[in-house]
């Protein structure tokens, strides 16, 4: 069973604590990461590109010329993809690019960026992180005593202090335990806990 120290903002080891092997000990599946990170980069595209097929651009009701005798090619519209400034042949239209991904496959891949971070030492705790103003020179003097250069705080509860102290320091991203997903994870080098935050993907991720 993985154990990991337990830090005060001043990192400062308090305490240690023991972590499920079937979350932060799990064989890696390579797979499952790359379809899940997919899904997620898919369902962030728009996709609203559209362009104008022949039917939909104005004009182009009358026949250019006759049908014969002209020695030209017969034409029946000037609004022809053939024409400039005709319609476009195949051209894209809204759509969703969003793709599904099986549950299983999805809490496999969550799992298996928590065991990578972890078997390459990229996991810190802390026991807390108490700041009762807003004050983002406090945030960063706190993640500068770590060492970190791209961290992602999972945090157990929403704290728009915490939030608002971190929103303009680079390379920092906080998000709420059941908001934890496996593009995050794998964009960060360093995924820092609250303490309460782990038995909750814990519990979620072995239920």
């Amino acid at each position: 069973m993985p154990v990991l120290d337990v830090y005060d903002i001043d990192n400062k080891k308090v305490s240690q604590l023991e972590l499920s092997d079937a979350v932060f000990g799990a064989e890696v599946n390579p797979a499952a990461l790359y379809e899940t990170v997919r899904m997620q980069m898919l369902s962030r595209r728009l996709g609203t590109a559209s362009t104008k097929e022949r039917s939909d651009i104005r004009g182009g009701g009358k026949k250019p010329w006759r049908q014969k005798g002209t020695g030209r090619a017969r034409a029946g519209t000037s609004r022809s993809p053939l024409w400039r400034g005709g319609g476009t042949v195949f051209g894209p239209h809204p759509r969703s690019y969003a793709l599904r991904v099986p549950k299983k496959v999805r809490k496999l891949a969550l799992i298996s960026a928590l065991s990578m971070k972890m078997q390459d030492q990229r996991i810190i705790v802390l026991r807390d992180f108490p700041l009762e103003e807003i004050k983002t020179r406090k945030f960063k003097a706190v993640f500068d005593r770590f060492g970190l250069k791209k961290a992602l705080f999972i945090l157990d509860r929403s704290n728009p202090i915490l939030e608002k102290s971190s929103q303009n320091i680079q390379g920092v991203k906080l998000i709420r335990a059941e908001g934890i997903n496996v593009y995050d994870l794998l964009n960060h080098d360093h995924v820092v806990f609250l303490e309460p935050s782990v038995k909750m993907i814990e519990g979620a991720l072995t239920s």
